[in-house]
């Protein structure tokens, strides 16, 4: 049976284990080294980040055949409409091809949400909105982009749920056997 890590990373945290100049890495809240990443998340990206010490369960997490659903809560600059959300819904166009239909309802500021250090910047005469988002890929900075695409760039992102699990209560630097 695998061992199964749920941890909660904190913003401007490396995916990684190994130091990379004054960078914080995994490595300051989990000591273990035969632990690994299922997947990544990006340095300026929040929340659930799953580590196993069983490779082919990695490799199930995080290979595209197996679409394991990827929850995201994006809070986005502006208020995007309907028509722009069914653009995201239908499969926005990236760069790098076309990104699979994505699952997007808006959503209010998630309950419980801790507060991120250094905060997002505030323009008082710019709203903002959040956005969940679920896609079953899960290309570099995929959401950023996707949310870029259609006029609304995304300010802070948290994942909240990989497959059947979820950040629950963790709070940011916290990990939990699953």
């Amino acid at each position: 049976m695998p061992r199964i890590i749920l941890f909660n990373k904190p913003f401007q945290v490396l995916t990684q284990f190994r130091r990379d100049g004054d960078k914080s890495t995994l490595a300051d809240f989990i000591d273990d080294p035969e632990l690994r990443v299922a997947g990544r998340l990006d340095f300026d990206s929040e929340g659930l980040l799953m580590l196993s010490d069983d490779g082919r369960w990695i490799q199930r997490m995080i290979h595209p055949r197996h679409k394991v659903p990827k929850t995201y809560w994006a809070q986005v600059e502006g208020s995007p409409d309907e028509a722009s959300l069914d653009i995201l819904r239908q499969g926005v166009t990236l760069k790098d091809g076309p990104a699979r239909p994505a699952q997007v309802v808006s959503i209010d500021e998630p309950p419980g949400l801790w507060d991120r250090d250094p905060p997002i910047r505030y323009r008082a005469e710019i709203p903002t909105r959040w956005l969940q988002i679920t896609i079953s890929e899960g290309r570099n900075r995929q959401v950023r982009r996707m949310t870029a695409a259609i006029g609304h760039p995304t300010l802070r992102l948290i994942r909240a749920r990989v497959g059947e699990w979820s950040i629950g209560t963790l709070r940011p630097g916290q990990w939990r056997v699953a």
